[in-house]
């Protein structure tokens, strides 16, 4: 997987330290209500197409851009399915990660989904009862993009009530 060059200047600085880095997903849909996947080189697994915005990238562009860097795809972004953090990670090479998602429902408008750069081995569209496996983050993610729901995040628990705020 292609490291941006901002984070290897960071990496040369912090080395291993655990770094907290935006991240996006995309599940892509097509006008035959199919999903766009991709085989990661990293790991050999299937997934949605994902990436780290660059710095003053906003996530819709960085979507965009990563769409069309792995897979040949122009997509546009319909909405945020999403906020999530997940779990830090710890990669071969010793780095330590954890990155805050921003999930995007996003349409194709053009292209052809063919692999696009070094970290697929194959990208595909996938009828929705055809996919291949997945892990349940990936399947809850494409499920709540097919619902209209609010966007989805993890809630806080309630902070104690302030006895002298008033309550209507």
């Amino acid at each position: 997987m292609a490291i941006p060059k901002f984070i290897q200047d960071i990496r040369a600085k912090a080395g291993d330290t655990l770094l907290f880095l935006p991240g996006v997903v995309m599940v892509v849909f097509d006008g035959r209500g199919r999903v766009l996947l991709n085989q990661r080189t990293d790991t050999g697994r299937w997934a949605l197409v994902s990436g780290i915005p660059d710095p003053g990238e906003q996530p819709a562009e960085a979507a965009v851009r990563e769409i069309m860097e792995e897979t040949g795809v122009s997509a546009v972004v319909e909405r945020v399915l999403s906020v999530f953090t997940n779990e830090p990670v710890v990669y071969p090479n010793g780095d330590h990660a954890q990155y805050i998602d921003i999930v995007l429902r996003c349409r194709a408008v053009g292209g052809q989904a063919r692999v696009n750069d070094d970290e697929s081995l194959d990208v595909r569209w996938f009828a929705l009862d055809e996919l291949p496996p997945l892990g349940p983050i990936a399947r809850g993610r494409i499920e709540l993009a097919l619902r209209e729901d609010p966007t989805w995040f993890a809630p806080a628990p309630a902070p104690g009530l302030d006895p002298g705020f008033p309550v209507p």
